[in-house]
């Protein structure tokens, strides 16, 4: 094209110049014919000679403007050319810009391919995975569906595995009455009450409908619909069975009280099965016990014999529920009226009344069918159930527990003379020995604390400090040396306190309850102390003093009997709550409470009342 262009251009420069020559011989012909017209130029011999060389111009005239006309015909084709090649460069312009989009055109559709051909590669991944996780979904719905089936079935036996929760202490302990009730009527067998008993320590619903349903139905409707329910079932619940003079709070003295009901309410918390088996005193708070009755069924009394004094009495034996555990009262119909003595200890044969007690308790136990795997015996008063439960019950077939023995206070061992051991029915000759039950300070007599030590398979109390304290000479009370020689089943456990009964957050019996966290309660209450004892309330600031206590001589009662009269000298106010077996110490303090009697900052109570209060 460029060549082209050049040729183009000379030609058009040749045209022009022949365009010029044209124009010069068209004047030169005008003006020849001008020299024509004049006079002079026809004169003779100048005229011929004139005239060849205005026929030689005119050839070249003639010449020149065929040339003038040819170069005019060349330069019109040239300006067509021209124009062809304007057309063909803008032509080729627009092939050149097509050129590059198409070339761009190409990249994009290479481009396009490859994002195409990556599409497809992942449209392909993606159906893969989308073929994968409809498979796992239809895999987990199938699970679902199984694990629902399951589930399903699962509900259906919880309904009736699940233990019932809403129901209080006391339903289930009348139930528990109910069972031995009827084996000792002979309605069901001591396998069956054995089944039964552990259906009720796990508050099987079953055993609730059933019991609910046949509320109405006469009793031998009620066993067959319980019998119905019998199947093979196994437990790792614990039956214990505490055997105890005291248990708070129907007939509290001391301490031992509130171990045998705190313990008993926190096992049974945690599954197990607790029973109380307690003397039937005349001076117990009987309106503290929900539902006693002298017989498990209405159709039934139930009396038990058991051997005392070279013959058989008979006891009667009550049931209730007292804090919601299950509770054995046993009244013994003995001419001496063993617990009919308005006081709960102190008396001269009470060495003969608890080993009575004890006896019928395990002859009780022996006789309900009951298998209980731990039996629980506190202090001397029913220290006798450890040589009487091996040397007598085991051979009996009542073999199933092991024997805890605790010992809430080593001050007081009931000794007595080896002869009186005869009347529960142990040898005297067996027992009456350095390693069994021979007091160690008079070998004429025996001990009972000894003897639980050296009988049970575990032997507690109340503390460890305590449990080191009377492995010496000094704080042993003369068993120093029997507890050294046990010591492998010997230990301390720290008592703890009934936190639901003594939480201040919760009690019903304060005028306003308080906590750690909020103490503003505590004034209010001493308020209402001081108004309900009679004390003065014109200082709200004055310091008032607490003592809650058995007055023995172990609790330092000199110490406490100061400590009333420094209070007073110092400014503050003492008040009292505690009594005394003691008959001198128990005479001394009332002394001193009828001595402050009316005082506005004194006051001595030591008869029994609300603690609480």
């Amino acid at each position: 094209m460029n060549d082209l262009e050049i040729k183009l251009a000379e030609t058009d420069a040749r045209i022009k110049v022949a365009a010029q020559e044209k124009i010069k011989m068209e004047l030169l012909g005008d003006h020849l014919n001008q020299m024509r017209n004049e006079p002079n130029f026809n004169g003779g011999g100048v005229e011929r000679s004139n005239g060849v060389e205005i026929l030689r111009v005119k050839l070249l005239l003639d010449k020149s403007a065929k040339q003038a006309d040819q170069a005019i015909i060349v330069l019109q084709q040239n300006q067509e050319i021209q124009k062809k090649v304007d057309k063909l460069e803008e032509s080729l312009e627009k092939a050149n810009v097509y050129k590059e989009s198409s070339e761009k055109m190409q990249q994009y559709n290479e481009l396009m391919q490859q994002k195409i051909k990556l599409m497809e590669d992942r449209l392909q991944r993606s159906d893969e995975e989308i073929h994968s996780y409809v498979k796992l979904y239809q895999d987990s719905v199938e699970e679902f569906q199984d694990t629902l089936n399951t589930l399903k079935e699962e509900s259906k036996r919880r309904a009736l595995d699940e233990p019932v929760d809403d129901m209080p202490w006391e339903f289930w302990s009348r139930l528990l009455l109910i069972i031995d009730g009827w084996l000792l009527e002979k309605k069901i067998s001591i396998d069956d009450a054995k089944v039964l008993r552990e259906m009720v320590w796990k508050r099987d619903r079953r055993i609730h409908d059933s019991y609910m349903t046949c509320k109405e139905k006469n009793a031998n409707e009620a066993v067959a619909t319980f019998l119905r329910l019998i199947s093979s079932q196994t437990s790792s619940a614990l039956h214990v069975v505490h055997i105890a003079a005291e248990m708070a709070p129907v007939a509290k003295v001391g301490g031992l009280g509130d171990v045998v009901t705190g313990l008993g309410k926190a096992l049974q918390k945690k599954g197990h099965l607790v029973e109380i088996v307690l003397p039937k005193y005349d001076c117990m708070e009987y309106d503290r016990v929900r539902d006693l009755r002298f017989s498990y069924c209405r159709s039934l009394d139930v009396v038990v014999e058991s051997y005392f004094d070279g013959r058989l009495f008979k006891n009667k034996i009550w049931v209730g529920t007292v804090e919601g555990l299950p509770v054995y009262f046993i009244e013994p119909l003995h001419p001496d009226k063993l617990f009919w003595r308005g006081q709960f200890y102190g008396e001269r044969d009470d060495f003969k009344r608890f080993s009575f007690f004890s006896r019928a308790a395990l002859e009780f136990l022996l006789q309900a069918g009951k298998k209980p795997d731990i039996i629980h015996c506190h202090d001397w008063q029913t220290a006798f159930v450890a040589p009487l439960y091996w040397d007598l019950y085991a051979p009996k077939g009542l073999n199933s527990a092991r024997i805890c023995f605790t010992c809430h206070n080593f001050e007081y061992q009931g000794t007595a003379p080896a002869s009186e051991l005869a009347s529960c029915g142990l040898d005297v000759n067996q027992l009456n020995r350095p390693d069994r039950m021979q007091d160690n300070s008079a070998h004429d007599r025996i001990n009972p604390v000894k003897g639980a030590v050296v009988f049970s398979n575990i032997v507690t109390t109340v503390s460890p400090t305590y449990a080191q304290e009377v492995r010496t000479a000094e704080g042993g009370r003369g068993l120093h040396s029997t507890l050294n020689f046990h010591s492998k089943k010997f230990i301390g456990i720290l008592n703890g306190i009934d936190a639901d009964a003594w939480n201040p957050a919760t009690d019903a019996y304060l005028k306003v309850q308080y906590s750690a966290n909020d103490l503003e309660g505590k004034a209010e209450n001493k308020e209402a102390i001081r108004r309900s004892l009679g004390l003065s309330s014109a200082d709200a600031r004055r310091p008032l003093v607490g003592c809650i206590t058995r007055l023995v001589p172990q609790k330092g009662v000199h110490l406490i009997r100061h400590a009333i009269y420094r209070t007073l000298e110092l400014g503050g106010q003492f008040v009292l709550l505690g009594s005394s077996p003691v008959h001198h110490i128990q005479k001394e303090f009332e002394g001193i409470a009828n001595h402050f009697e009316n005082h506005n900052h004194i006051r001595l109570i030591l008869n029994h009342v609300d603690l609480h209060r």
